[in-house]
C-alpha cells in the first residue's frame, strides 16, 4: 500500500511540474480567410511610411484566401469600372506571391506580363500588409487590410 500511496505521490509531483504552454502563445496568423482594405500607405524614403490614405467612404475592396486560391473584387462608388481578379497564392512568413489567372479588362490593361505580384507580407492575427517594392528592393507603397471571418 506505501508503494501505490508513494506512486501515486510521485505521479502527482510530476504532473503539476509540467510545463503548461497556452495555446494563444503559440498561435501562427494565417492569411486564409476574407479581409477588407482598410488603407494604403505611401513611402518616400523605401523604409518608413511617409504618409497614409484611408479607404474613401463607400469605397470597398475585399479578398478571400483559401486553400491556395485567391479571388479579390473593388468597388468603387460612382465608377462603372470593374476591377476583380481570381488566381493562386503562396506565402512565407515574409513574402505573399498572387499569380492571376482570370481578372477584369481593367486589371488585365495594367497587369505585368506573367500575372505574378512579389509582395512583402506583414501578417497579424486580425490585420496584414502586402508592400511592393520596385526593382532596387525599396517599399513604394502597401495595402493594409483587416480581417472580416
Amino acid at each position: 500500500m506505501k508503494k501505490i500511496i508513494t506512486v501515486i505521490c510521485i505521479s502527482f509531483l510530476l504532473i503539476s511540474a509540467t510545463k503548461y504552454e497556452d495555446s494563444k502563445t503559440s498561435y501562427h496568423p494565417t492569411i486564409e480567410g476574407t479581409w477588407e482594405l482598410v488603407s494604403h500607405y505611401n513611402y518616400d524614403d523605401g523604409i518608413h511610411p511617409s504618409d497614409t490614405l484611408l479607404a474613401a467612404d463607400g469605397y470597398r475592396q475585399i479578398k478571400m484566401y483559401y486553400n491556395g486560391k485567391v479571388m479579390w473584387t473593388r468597388y468603387v462608388p460612382n465608377d462603372s469600372v470593374e476591377w476583380f481578379g481570381y488566381g493562386s497564392y503562396e506565402t512565407t512568413d515574409s513574402t505573399l506571391t498572387e499569380r492571376l489567372e482570370y481578372m477584369s479588362a481593367s486589371m488585365r490593361k495594367i497587369a505585368n506580363s506573367d500575372m505574378k505580384w512579389h509582395m512583402e507580407l506583414q501578417l497579424e492575427k486580425n490585420s496584414y500588409s502586402q508592400i511592393f517594392r520596385d526593382e532596387e528592393g525599396n517599399r513604394i507603397n502597401s495595402e493594409n487590410y483587416k480581417r472580416l471571418d
